[in-house]
């Protein structure tokens, strides 16, 4: 994949990142937070949670741990206080624009829950087929790919991201989807993990948004070195300002003027001051200024002798 590269640019330059799912953590989680910036809101000071948001009946938990490898956990429950029906993770290369996806779904799958009836979508028991979870990836050309018996696992073209499904027996509990995105280690390879309740409409959301084509805003430095062959960059275009109208070019002129007026900085304002100064009447020579001060001619020094003439 082509990519626009230069260490010398500035590091600090936004950019177009495509694909979006090898973008990588831009440091905060302001766009997985965005779909839920109404639910309240707990700053943790103590423990590996950081910043806890939750649905105003506190079932679904949406938990930012700035500092760990899981750097999102995210939960629903049957009421506030029941262990949560399942679990989703996203480790802290997980681009926060994938997380939205899921957080998006779920703020709509809340707002139109039954406040009555202590249900909701986001508690539904997940399709018996494994195909619904990821049919936004398989609709835009993902493709399966080898995997043990009993998984199965889709394919980005380009083939750096990726879903691997567990079919095989297993407790209610157990981790059986896994989104992947960039080569294997620590600080390159994605992941979000679904346990084997999670609903089968919110693993397709997540996948949609990981699959989406629009890009990601990044700065130059965000981008890991060893993604930089995988990955486009396009930089961002600054703001073309806006033609500056007749009152602007009034307003500059003048201030430009006051300036000069107060701090003369070359030769001309100078003597252009100087100038007005000589031609300026004398506050003497006003009409209604008082009179000058008769003043004595000086003594002459009787010490210094006259010369005559």
């Amino acid at each position: 994949m082509s990519s626009q590269h230069s260490h010398a640019q500035d590091p600090h330059q936004q950019v177009l990142v495509s694909p979006m799912y090898l973008a990588g953590s831009n440091g905060t989680g302001d766009a997985g937070f965005a779909p839920v910036a109404q639910w309240p809101h707990h700053y943790l000071d103590e423990g590996p949670c950081q910043l806890l948001v939750t649905s105003p009946d506190q079932r679904i938990r949406i938990g930012w741990f700035g500092d760990d490898f899981e750097l999102w956990k995210i939960t629903a429950s049957e009421d506030a206080v029941s262990p949560p029906r399942w679990t989703a993770t996203f480790n802290h290369v997980t681009p926060a624009e994938i997380v939205a996806g899921l957080t998006t779904a779920l703020a709509r799958d809340y707002a139109e829950a039954d406040p009555y009836d202590g249900n909701g979508r986001f508690l539904a028991n997940p399709s018996p087929h494994w195909a619904d979870s990821v049919q936004p990836l398989t609709d835009v050309g993902w493709t399966r790919g080898a995997a043990e018996h009993g998984t199965v696992e889709i394919i980005a073209p380009d083939e750096q991201a990726g879903v691997l499904i567990d079919n095989r027996l297993s407790g209610w509990d157990d981790e059986t989807v896994t989104l992947w995105a960039g080569p294997p280690g620590w600080g390159t390879r994605a992941e979000a993990v679904f346990t084997a309740r999670t609903p089968s409409h919110l693993i397709a959301a997540t996948a949609a948004e990981m699959a989406g084509a629009a890009p990601a805003i990044r700065e130059r430095h965000q981008i890991n070195r060893e993604l930089e062959d995988l990955v486009t960059l396009t930089p961002v275009a600054p703001p073309v300002p806006r033609a500056p109208t007749p009152l602007d070019v009034r307003r500059t002129a003048v201030a430009r003027a006051v300036e000069r007026a107060r701090f003369p900085r070359t030769a001309t304002d100078l003597r252009v001051m100087a100038a007005r100064s000589r031609t300026a009447p004398s506050a003497r020579n006003r009409p209604g200024s008082p009179a000058p001060a008769l003043r004595s001619k000086p003594l002459v020094n009787p010490s210094v002798p006259r010369r005559s003439r």
